[in-house]
């Protein structure tokens, strides 16, 4: 696999940093000249690929500079960079079609990299799709690999870049490369920015579902773990379901042996939670902390109220996930008080719990007023028994255990008892 090579900073650039070409440049750019820019590159320059500096950081130029504290004692290389460039990847990364036609037909190097980036890299990485096609029409190399190992298809990281990727398959991009240091193909960063046409795409052309990172992460896992905005969770939600369709490993784990489920259910994921389930996620897989699915929807409820993680407990219960032990629940109830229908589902699935006075005072001032009717109830059953209801929901539970979702609905009952077999909260407890 060949790799874009860098000038390297011993490279003496054709136009300095300082030159009056780059900081008229530099003020066209800023305010986005177009006319002003193309003119300099197609007509103000010395030859078509010219290199071009842009910035340079080097401290060394002005033994005056302010340094920080930390590159003093040594925490902070002294290294500088500086972004070289040139005329092809200008346009490439600002989309002037034209221009960049115009240095290709009078023999721009199509895959010079100055700054460890070619022209291709920048016509993807901004999702520049005509200057895309022009660039591997002109012999762009696919594969080409930046500075930094990353290929063209690792740069397609937004819904816009989709038909990039497309082209760049249809060039003969191989479809499962991986970067050099994250070990990621482009599915797994399709995975990581919700991209589920790329992830279709990907795989059509043969990706290898299951394929594995670094940190020993598939795709599926990569999905699950990001999915973390309400606004977001359709797009993951979609990725994730067309990965399941092509077989993805739902019980794979990474190096921590967390599975997919432990991360939707840490992110309060409810639809990705129930289709993983759907598919046979392992309700109870332990993690390299030994913590369960349970556990990780426990420890971010109040984090994630938006997303209402009380939904992905109650489904985790309903699918026969391990309860925790009861002597725990007082640790819960610390973590977890001000979410209380998370609290009250939990309580819930047990036959009986011993409330006592540490857990009246586990329960902040502030936070018991603002659910008194719920916090009332809960601390009223320290001398009530349960109700006979909720014991006759217990037995029916305990005999139905992992398949609660399936088979409860299905009861001859009115809704109404369905809903309080399943769980569903009430804001009370009895």
């Amino acid at each position: 696999m060949l790799r874009a090579k860098s000038c390297g900073l011993d490279h003496i650039p054709d136009y300095p940093l300082e030159s009056k070409f780059v900081k008229k440049l530099k003020s066209a750019l800023e305010v986005d000249d177009v006319d002003g820019t193309v003119h300099m590159l197609c007509d103000g320059i010395k030859h078509v690929n010219a290199t071009i500096e842009l910035s340079n950081d080097d401290w060394m130029k002005d033994p005056s500079v302010q340094l920080h504290p930390l590159v003093l004692v040594g925490l902070w290389s002294l290294e500088y960079k500086r972004e070289l460039t040139n005329p092809l990847c200008i346009t490439a990364s600002r989309g002037y079609k034209d221009c960049l036609r115009y240095l290709l037909e009078n023999r721009a190097h199509v895959n010079a990299a100055p700054g460890g980036k070619a022209a291709l890299h920048h016509a993807c990485e901004n999702a520049h799709t005509d200057c895309v096609e022009l660039l591997l029409d002109h012999g762009a190399n696919p594969n080409l690999l930046t500075e930094d190992g990353l290929a063209p298809l690792h740069l397609c990281t937004t819904h816009k870049s989709f038909r990039c990727a497309k082209l760049l398959l249809k060039y003969g991009a191989v479809v499962d490369q991986p970067s050099q240091d994250d070990q990621e193909t482009p599915l797994h960063i399709a995975a990581k920015h919700g991209l589920h046409n790329h992830a279709h795409l990907y795989l059509r052309y043969g990706a290898a579902v299951n394929s594995r990172n670094s940190l020993d992460e598939t795709p599926l896992i990569i999905a699950c773990a990001n999915a973390q905005k309400l606004e977001d969770m359709e797009n993951f939600l979609d990725i994730c379901r067309i990965m399941l369709i092509y077989e993805a490993d739902v019980n794979a784990t990474d190096e921590e042996q967390k599975s997919p489920l432990h991360k939707a259910c840490k992110n309060a994921c409810y639809d990705i939670v129930s289709l993983l389930l759907e598919y046979q996620a392992d309700v109870n897989v332990i993690d390299y902390n030994g913590s369960l699915p349970l556990t990780c929807v426990l420890q971010n409820a109040v984090l994630k109220q938006d997303l209402k993680p009380y939904r992905t407990a109650q489904c985790l219960l309903n699918h026969g996930c391990q309860r925790l032990w009861p002597t725990s629940f007082l640790k819960v109830l610390k973590s977890c008080a001000a979410a209380p229908k998370t609290i009250e589902i939990l309580f819930n699935s047990y036959p009986q719990i011993k409330v006592t006075d540490k857990w009246v005072e586990a329960v902040p001032e502030e936070i018991y007023q603002m659910h008194e009717p719920f916090y009332k109830s809960l601390f009223m059953l320290a001398s009530t028994p349960r109700s006979l209801q909720h014991f006759c929901r217990s037995v029916i539970r305990n005999q139905l255990q992992s398949q609660c979702h399936s088979l409860i609905p299905q009861l001859p009952v009115p809704k109404f008892l369905i809903k309080y077999l399943l769980l569903e909260p009430e804001g009370i407890v009895f």
